[in-house]
């Protein structure tokens, strides 16, 4: 017998291969961007608005999401000057969406007082690791010297 004939014309197998294909993550639950550069930046930001919007995110969280990202991408662009980030849509516990951005560059050597309020490397009117850490639910970072940076962050639907 050809299976694949079989799957295609079986009324059955049809019925069954629906719900068992939407259980499966499809390409619109997760987006991995690699950051170079300015235009990566920007794709990113874009990205993130796009994936709240899919997760029925109101406007002010999907603004405070993609806000977030853009400052992770633009850490990375500066201080490690390449890396990716992986855009996670999230069912359970309930919707959201988790950012995992992660770079080879020079790591940081005080994790706490890189993510400390009011501190800045650069001087910069961006909100960085501290703005970013406050717009999201969740947020890690883990750097080692030499070896790196990553960056884990939630942001979760706000119900009603």
């Amino acid at each position: 017998m050809d299976a694949a004939r079989h799957l295609l014309e079986c009324d059955v197998c049809a019925r069954l291969s629906g719900p068992l294909l939407k259980r499966g993550k499809t390409e619109d639950d997760e987006v991995r961007i690699r950051v170079k550069g300015d235009p990566d930046i920007v794709e990113a930001r874009k990205r993130a608005r796009q994936l709240a919007a899919h997760s029925d995110f109101s406007r002010t969280d999907a603004t405070l999401l993609a806000t977030a990202v853009s400052e992770i991408a633009r850490n990375i662009v500066r201080f490690a000057g390449d890396g990716w980030i992986l855009m996670t849509l999230l069912e359970e516990p309930r919707k959201g969406v988790r950012i995992v951005a992660r770079d080879n560059g020079p790591g940081i050597a005080d994790v706490e007082l890189a993510v400390a309020d009011d501190f800045s490397t650069s001087n910069g009117l961006g909100l960085g690791l501290p703005g970013a850490r406050r717009l999201m639910d969740e947020f890690s970072l883990t750097s080692e010297v030499g070896q790196g940076t990553t960056v884990t962050m939630t942001k979760w639907r706000s119900e009603g």
